[in-house]
């Protein structure tokens, strides 16, 4: 497999030698990266570095590269979905670990370290609206994921099926996985945060059970949700991504995990929306950790 070349159409590079979508040079990526989804929210993570080095745009994909304390960090917007995390992820990864001059795989491997910092809606009572949740485990509702080979033990089976089980999961939808974070990490992230079972929706509005003029399948799955427990384990929060990252960062060698600022109260129906202040204090909490 490391002796494979990938041809152009599987790996886009551009004429100026950067990859396709995010249009960063292999030199432009540092090993640690802050990943968020509002490209706005990169200039707000760098804006506690103490040196920039480049910052890169294209699309919904935000790159500012500097440094903190000495420290090499990369900050990348990833927009919102699986679909655009898979994007990432597999492009992070090969400014990496692919030699752009020959198209193959590197014979020494580089381990990233990613963390996302990202908003979600809370489905518990101990996740109110400003609470900062860990994704120890993430459940995606997308699919993704399954796409690609998948060896014996990247997801967890038992898990998965105890989850249909209870909610009476609608065979026409894709099949949930389940995918745990970087164990080091969270410990080290969140160490004095909520740590919980986070979904990936593959939407906003009907996927998180949220009624505007079209009626849910299942009115009753958000209660379902809620009141399913794994040997202890609740299900915390809904939001959009975090079971790619951990999904695809585990295929490929990667560390990474996913914090959350609670800003939908889904138990109460609660929302704030100036909730700038509590995402800094999260930035800065995480950059002082990573």
């Amino acid at each position: 497999m490391s002796n494979r070349i990938i041809p152009p159409s599987e790996l886009i590079i551009n004429e100026d030698g950067s990859i396709f979508h995010l249009h960063l040079k292999p030199e432009q990526l540092a090993d640690t990266v802050i990943l968020v989804g509002d490209p706005d929210r990169v200039n707000m993570v760098a804006s506690f570095f103490d040196k920039i080095e480049c910052d890169v745009q294209s699309r919904e994909f935000h790159t500012i590269t500097g440094t903190l304390n000495g420290k090499r960090i990369s900050c990348v917007s990833h927009g919102i979905g699986t679909d655009n995390i898979d994007i990432v992820v597999t492009e992070l990864d090969a400014l990496k670990n692919i030699d752009f001059q020959t198209r193959c795989v590197k014979a020494q491997h580089t381990t990233l370290t990613l963390v996302r910092i990202g908003t979600s809606g809370g489905l518990q009572d101990f996740t109110p609206v400003g609470s900062y949740v860990v994704s120890k485990r993430s459940i995606g509702f997308d699919g993704m994921l399954r796409f690609y080979d998948l060896p014996k033990g990247t997801t967890d089976e038992d898990f998965e099926s105890k989850f249909c089980e209870h909610t009476q999961w609608n065979p026409k939808l894709c099949v949930p996985y389940v995918v745990s974070a970087d164990e080091s990490l969270v410990e080290r992230i969140g160490k004095d945060m909520v740590m919980g079972v986070t979904i990936s929706a593959p939407g906003f509005y009907g996927p998180q059970g949220r009624h505007v003029r079209i009626s849910p399948a299942d009115p009753n799955l958000n209660q379902k949700i809620m009141s399913f427990d794994y040997h202890g384990e609740k299900i915390t929060n809904y939001e959009m991504e975090s079971s790619a990252v951990a999904g695809l960062a585990k295929l490929l060698g990667h560390k990474a995990m996913t914090v959350c600022c609670i800003i939908a109260g889904r138990v109460d129906k609660s929302m704030n929306t100036s909730y700038k202040g509590t995402m800094e204090g999260l930035i800065k909490t995480v950059l002082e950790r990573i």
